[in-house]
């Protein structure tokens, strides 16, 4: 599965119409989100992660997304199951991250 962009205008929408969902929360001047981003794509072309939707949101121009889940910094990494919220964490670090999606299981 790809990685979807997406805005305040369609993030509801998207984590209600999808039973697991990650959200990366980045902004075009930090060099750990750019850094991150292959990995991110990496991700969501896993098998292991085969059934959860992946999806980027721009922390800068979507407060109502960033509100959703607390971000505090960035890169920011959030899960979100049947709707709600999981658990979130802010790493740049690839384990952090699979651990995080282990909770949507």
């Amino acid at each position: 599965m790809s990685v979807v962009q997406i805005t305040d205008s369609l993030f509801d929408e998207q984590v209600a119409a999808n039973a697991k969902v990650v959200v990366k929360y980045y902004a075009d001047w930090c060099g750990s989100c750019k850094l991150f981003a292959p990995k991110y794509k990496r991700l969501a072309n896993d098998e292991r992660f085969a059934g959860v939707t992946f999806l980027d949101v721009n922390a800068e121009q979507n407060p109502q997304a960033r509100r959703a889940a607390g971000v505090t910094n960035l890169p920011f990494f959030a899960v979100f199951k049947d709707g709600k919220l999981v658990e979130s964490v802010a790493t740049s670090k690839e384990d952090a991250v699979v651990e995080l999606l282990g909770k949507l299981n």
